[in-house]
């Protein structure tokens, strides 16, 4: 059997071991320490979002993003359908209601549909997706929130390094959100970030993910916090993730446009689009096919050892939130039936790429 090649696996740079390296040294292995500071600054220097918090999970961030904008037990909050679980459920930890948001045809959030949301449903927030690491319409949604007063919280967190206009996803809103999972552009292993222009409310976020001690010399609490901060050993490798961000996003980017190049021939191929004045970090590449099956190409492939995934399963079709309400709806089921997702790993040799290629190929 050939060598496993996988959907989006780790890849690390130089100074990652060193850095941990350097975090056994000192025998600050606890949470928070240097590296964690130096991890929060990166983010903040490359996004230039004004503060930012070091976390558990990026699923943490908007847990605690969602208790910062005041949502809590009988609120509505406005999310998008076409996610991961990991951007909706932290609306079930606050007890609140989630109201799906279906796509357009640039597969995130629909900005009319988001309008007519807010104008009925009157929601507490609203978490938006950047699908696969591409730019939602964040700029005009951005407006839409302002203007019925509706706090923004930016899910970033596939898309770190996407711009809209030169300005970076995740610093539209009131809050943004990274994730640095396993299989995310860059990652510390698992872990996410909080970050905000607002000082105080992110001053107020490392308070509750470090169980909402108040700062005396005894543990008292006045407030329900969370165990969410993230250990100084993750924050090292984020540390060295950093460094290489910009070249792993050049990686992603090529590994797309060699797909493009090499399964052109096929007409039935769709690939998610970049919306003007957008460009994305192409976290993984994604298609949908006009006439075939998508679970044939996943079956082809897995057949030879490779990994590859459909898109993700609209939230409103979940067994989880039966009975929810949609805003739209069809959009996102059709390209759940069609999509793609192809290996987009950035150690993957052009060999293993042209590899994978040629099963799709012969699939198709």
């Amino acid at each position: 059997m050939p060598e496993r090649i996988y959907l989006s696996p780790p890849h690390m740079g130089e100074n990652e071991r060193r850095y941990v390296d350097e975090v056994f040294a000192s025998n600050y292995i606890a949470p928070l320490g240097a590296f964690v500071d130096r991890f929060e600054k990166a983010v903040c220097d490359f996004t230039g979002a004004g503060a930012a918090a070091a976390l558990s999970s990026g699923t943490a961030a908007i847990h605690l993003a969602l208790r910062l904008c005041g949502v809590g037990e009988g609120d509505r909050v406005l999310a998008s359908t076409f996610t991961f679980i990991g951007s909706v459920a932290p609306i079930l930890y606050q007890n609140a209601e989630p109201i799906f948001i279906d796509s357009d045809a640039s597969w995130n959030a629909d900005p009319k549909l988001v309008e007519e949301a807010i104008i009925k449903e009157r929601p507490k927030a609203f978490v938006l997706t950047h699908l696969y690491g591409q730019s939602a319409k964040v700029d005009e949604i951005t407006e839409i929130c302002e203007r019925y007063g509706v706090p923004l919280i930016e899910d970033a967190a596939e898309s770190l390094g996407a711009t809209l206009h030169d300005r970076p996803t995740g610093t539209f809103g009131r809050f943004g959100v990274y994730s640095f999972n396993g299989n995310k552009i860059i990652t510390t292993g698992g872990g996410g970030m909080l970050v905000s222009n607002d000082e105080e409310a992110i001053v107020h976020a490392r308070k509750l993910a470090s169980q909402a001690r108040e700062p005396v010399t005894w543990y008292e609490h006045k407030e329900l916090g969370y165990n969410y901060r993230m250990s100084n050993v993750l924050a090292a490798i984020g540390v060295g993730q950093m460094e290489v961000l910009p070249e792993r996003i050049a990686q992603k980017r090529e590994i797309f446009e060699r797909y493009r190049r090499e399964l052109e021939e096929f007409g039935e191929i769709e690939w998610m689009p970049e919306i003007p004045g957008s460009r994305g970090n192409r976290w993984l590449t994604t298609l949908t096919l006009r006439r075939s099956d998508p679970k044939k190409i996943i079956g082809a492939l897995q057949a030879q050892n490779i990994e590859s995934r459909l898109l993700w399963k609209p939230m409103h079709l979940q067994p989880l939130f039966r009975g929810a309400k949609v805003y739209g709806g069809s959009v996102s089921e059709d390209l759940f039936a069609r999509g793609l997702c192809l290996p987009s790993g950035t150690a993957m040799s052009p060999e293993e790429q042209k590899r994978v290629s040629r099963i799709v190929k012969k699939a198709l």
